[in-house]
């Protein structure tokens, strides 16, 4: 009888590491494991090396860098969507494409089951396996950190000590880490207590700390087309590779950096360092844009969906039809949003420096203080009466009562 065949997530890290073996003897079965190349420039054959000695099969380093910039930041950035008013969704967004590059591997490779290293803890198992279930609800879901008897990181490291698998942290510094393209997590070790000041100098990859950026200002320009961004200081770039400029221009100036404590979906709050550069600018830019490009009822209207779809992908549900109809909305939203916005940099913190579009709404002879002959300031005084009349009613009712 053919053994079951089992795809597994796999990054090489101290979870996915250990999980081959212990899925080898804890079933009878085959593992394929698969890395989803999301703009790191993983060393491809280190990483089937490593995988193919820990006992897997196969091996499959996917490249799906692009399809996760264009297909899933683009889209939770023209939604303007960010979780709890501060984190950018970079670990969110980046689970479905690879759960979805994983479903086809599992059907290439006749696989049964789809395993993964996301602990019973965290954001992360869900999205994996709402992503499985929209995509492939006949596959299997094997979550080895809901049933083993491992219980720490430390024991996972002294599993992986015990059967000479190497593994890319120690007990000494052995924070949880997620890096892509688009941004990269630390959570664990001195940062579970938010009493703590995070060491950024010890942990920082991405971005230089605001104290050492330089001490004159940096200007970028960002050009957008419809709400994406095409052109970086007049350059078209590939989204791939303008993402990778604006993260070498935003961390060089230690911009998008957050401490965040947040509302995990599993009903806990967790807390997390969170470098984001590159996305930082894309945000701010963007963001000065739809201000000079979008209508009042419009930009409100569409700030208050931001948070619901910013709640949908953060709780995994990428491929929840409402997200996918919430698209429609926001693409229609950015069918102006096009033009150039230079933003100024200085130590973390981003000024915006000149916004232009032929889109723009803002019309100067409107808003001048100097005299103008397009707006008569006398028409205020009926609008205000009429804006106001319901609140003037309800101050009457309450003088005639007494209750003012």
């Amino acid at each position: 009888m053919a053994k079951e065949r089992i795809l597994l997530a796999y990054s090489g890290g101290l979870d996915t590491s250990i999980i081959i073996p212990w899925l080898l003897e804890h079933y009878d079965c085959e593992v394929v494991a698969m890395a989803g190349e999301v703009g790191l420039g993983l060393d491809h054959e280190a990483l089937k090396a490593k995988a193919m000695k820990c006992g897997a099969v196969a091996c499959y380093i996917e490249d799906i860098a692009e399809e996760f910039i264009t297909d899933y930041v683009y889209p939770t950035l023209k939604a303007g969507a960010v979780y709890e008013g501060k984190y950018l969704l970079g670990t969110s967004f980046a689970r479905p494409v690879i759960a979805k590059r994983m479903v086809e591997i599992a059907r290439r490779e006749n696989c049964t089951a789809i395993a993964h290293g996301a602990t019973g803890k965290g954001n992360d198992q869900v999205r994996f396996e709402l992503t499985v279930k929209a995509l492939a609800p006949d596959l299997k879901i094997i979550a080895p950190w809901r049933i083993w008897d491992i219980k720490s990181r430390d024991e996972e490291i002294d599993y992986a000590n015990e059967r000479g698998i190497p593994v890319p942290v120690t007990k000494a510094n052995n924070y949880s880490m997620d890096q892509n393209l688009w941004h990269l997590s630390h959570e664990g070790m001195d940062l579970e207590s938010p009493a703590n000041e995070p060491q950024y100098e010890k942990i920082l990859e991405m971005c230089v700390t605001p104290e050492n950026a330089p001490d004159k200002p940096t200007y970028v320009e960002i050009e957008f087309e419809k709400g994406l961004p095409v052109k970086v200081d007049g350059e078209a770039l590939a989204p791939v590779e303008l993402l990778k400029r604006l993260n070498e221009v935003g961390g060089a100036n230690g911009i998008g950096i957050v401490d965040l404590v947040e509302n995990r979906l599993v009903g806990m709050k967790s807390r997390g360092v969170y470098e984001t550069p590159g996305g930082t600018l894309m945000y701010a830019a963007h963001r000065e844009l739809e201000l000079l490009c979008i209508d009042r009822d419009t930009l409100h209207y569409k700030d208050i969906q931001a948070q619901r779809y910013a709640e949908l992908v953060y709780f995994g549900q990428w491929f929840h039809p409402l997200r996918e109809a919430m698209d429609a909305f926001f693409a229609k939203t950015q069918e102006t949003v096009t033009g150039k916005v230079r933003l100024k940099l200085y130590k973390g913190n981003i000024f915006p420096a000149g916004t232009t579009s032929p889109f723009s709404l803002y019309q100067e002879e409107l808003s001048t203080f100097a005299e103008d002959e397009v707006y008569n300031q006398a028409d205020a005084t009926g609008f205000i009466n009429l804006f106001g009349l319901p609140m003037k009613v309800v101050a009457q009712m309450k003088q005639r009562n007494g209750l003012l």
